[in-house]
């Protein structure tokens, strides 16, 4: 079982809107080179809001994603995109099903 996950919430500047919706859909590839990401989600929360939903078996999994091209690229376009910083959680998994 996945133990470790990150949510990470992010507002899309106004006009930004559907660059940093084909940006996140763009990281898809990304996810999938990453071993230790054991799921990857990119959603829709609202016209302007978005999230980042991602899942390891040990904090090793989380911190390697954290360090990776995903975050990377994501600081990197943060101020274009992004009306405010990310909201970034480190989450704790207590029960899930596959």
């Amino acid at each position: 079982m996945d133990t470790r996950a990150i949510l990470a919430l992010l507002e899309a500047r106004p006009g930004k809107e559907q660059e940093l919706e084909a940006f996140l859909k763009s990281a898809q590839p990304l996810a999938m080179a990453e071993p230790a990401t054991t799921t990857w989600y990119a959603v829709k929360l609202g016209p302007a809001r978005f999230g980042i939903f991602d899942t390891f078996a040990d904090d090793a999994g989380r911190q390697a994603h954290l360090s990776g091209a995903i975050a990377r690229a994501l600081f990197a376009k943060a101020e274009e995109l992004l009306a405010r910083p990310p909201q970034v959680e480190m989450l704790d998994i207590l029960a899930s099903k596959r």
